[in-house]
């Protein structure tokens, strides 16, 4: 191993069609370019304990869940306080998803249902201005595309945090804490094929909802932008390690 490895916090699996392709853990190391020894998973979920220290880890990624945050469970109270900690010891942290809303609530922001409900599909980000000179987010075009699909929403950032993006649906796309977390309420690890995956997975609650899973899926694109958001965490994470 050159470099330190990458903490990989598990907080759920794949709907059950996409499990073929494997968990978040191996989809978030894939899309971020990292080696397999490059990158340590624990299942929260599952009721594996987290390091007692941070020491070792150049960072640590926070992957997306089917549970939701305002459940309160064990393991995702307990995970949100070990965050809290990470967080105010300057850890670098970037939480996707699931990993996004917890992230949020560790550090004292609001996370609920969506008042619109669910938002899925390649989806349209706008930055926020201070986006522009943000490690992870500077030079990206003020509009890209992303992956999302979520029910459950940051509907208030933690105080002293910078929005950094949103879409039509959702006014917290992204959020910086300090200078070393991140949340990102999209999924930068989704390809085009895990994304039709989960439209397909969720077309009866989608036609439920009114919506059309056939526009949706016919709409889903590559989202190269987004995949950077999460090799610039990476990067970033890794030069910041030592210091």
């Amino acid at each position: 191993m050159n470099s330190a490895p990458f903490l990989i916090i598990e907080t759920g699996q794949p709907v059950a069609t996409m499990r073929r392709h494997r968990g978040f853990p191996h989809w978030i190391r894939v899309a971020a370019g990292l080696e397999r020894d490059e990158a340590i998973a624990i299942n929260v979920e599952a009721g594996e304990p987290l390091p007692s220290t941070r020491e070792g880890f150049a960072g640590t990624i926070v992957t997306g869940s089917g549970a939701m945050v305002t459940d309160r469970a064990e393991w995702s109270e307990r995970s949100a306080q070990w965050l809290r900690e990470a967080a105010h010891a300057g850890m670098p942290l970037l939480g996707i998803c699931y990993g996004h809303q917890l992230l949020a609530h560790a550090l004292g922001g609001e996370v609920g249902d969506h008042p619109q409900g669910r938002e899925m599909g390649t989806i349209a980000l706008e930055l926020h201005g201070p986006a522009g000179d943000d490690p992870l987010f500077g030079g990206l075009p003020a509009r890209f595309e992303a992956q999302a699909t979520h029910l459950q929403t940051v509907l208030r950032a933690p105080d002293g945090a910078t929005v950094l993006a949103r879409s039509v649906h959702d006014a917290c796309h992204a959020f910086r804490w300090g200078d070393r977390a991140w949340g990102v309420q999209f999924h930068p690890e989704f390809s085009a094929t895990h994304m039709r995956g989960y439209v397909q997975a969720r077309k009866v609650a989608l036609q439920r909802e009114g919506h059309c899973p056939k526009t949706i899926a016919g709409n889903i694109a590559a989202t190269p932008h987004a995949r950077r958001v999460l090799r610039r965490f990476v990067h970033h994470a890794r030069g910041l390690h030592g210091r």
